[in-house]
This record gives C-alpha cells, sequence and structure tokens, in this order.
C-alpha cells in the first residue's frame, strides 16, 4: 500500500518527463516514477494541428482529461466522437479505448490525471 508523503514536493519543469511523439508531446508532471506521487500521475499532453495520438487504452486506471486550450474530437466508446474546447472534462473508465485528435488550427493542450502513481497503457 502507497504511503501519502509526509511533506510537500516541488518538480522543476526541467525535472519531467517528456516523451515526444510525431503527434506532440506527452509531458509527466507527477508520478511515481517520478518520486513525487503516491496516489497518482499527472500529465500535460500537446496535439499538434491536424493530428491525433493513437487509439489507447488504460488497463489499471481511469483518466481525467480536461482541454485547457484548443479544439479536439475525442473518440470514445466504440468509436463514437464529441467534441471538446477549452475548459470541458471527460472521465474515461480504465479499459475503454479513446483517442484525442485536434480539429484546431493551433496546439491543443490538455491536462490528464490518473488515480494510480503508475499509469499503465497498450497501443500508445
Amino acid at each position: 500500500m502507497s504511503q501519502t508523503p509526509s511533506k510537500a514536493i516541488v518538480l522543476r519543469r526541467a525535472n519531467a518527463e517528456r516523451k515526444p511523439a510525431p503527434w506532440g508531446e506527452l509531458t509527466f508532471l507527477a508520478s511515481g516514477q517520478l518520486g513525487n506521487s503516491t496516489e497518482m500521475t499527472l500529465a500535460q499532453c500537446v496535439i499538434k494541428p491536424g493530428m491525433s495520438n493513437p487509439l489507447h487504452f488504460h488497463p489499471n486506471s481511469s483518466e481525467i482529461l480536461t482541454v485547457v486550450s484548443g479544439v479536439i474530437m475525442h473518440t470514445i466508446e466504440n468509436g463514437a466522437e464529441t467534441r471538446m474546447e477549452a475548459g470541458d472534462t471527460i472521465t474515461i473508465p480504465a479499459k475503454m479505448p479513446h483517442q484525442a485528435r485536434n480539429i484546431g488550427d493551433a496546439n491543443a493542450t490538455l491536462m490528464v490525471v490518473f488515480p494510480t502513481p503508475n499509469r499503465q497503457v497498450e497501443n500508445e
């Protein structure tokens, strides 16, 4: 069982875990691997205009995604799509395939959180 930290932990942007991809970038800001969270994972996702991340799912946790800027089309349950703009939030159950596609003219920035310090992913 994980323990709640007994002190505040600051992670400097330079120490975040960046994962560049042809479609954009995923930057992990809090996780068990980074050593600054024993309870959840927090990441920022940037998707380039006209691009999408791969259809993927998380076998060990749900995901909450909030659009910070831009406009995306989010593919969820059996290929259904929902348009999302800045301020919109979606909660995706564990094991549900999903994918975000930037349908705007500028980068789309998303914040994603997982209720586990060790996010798992399939097909990313």
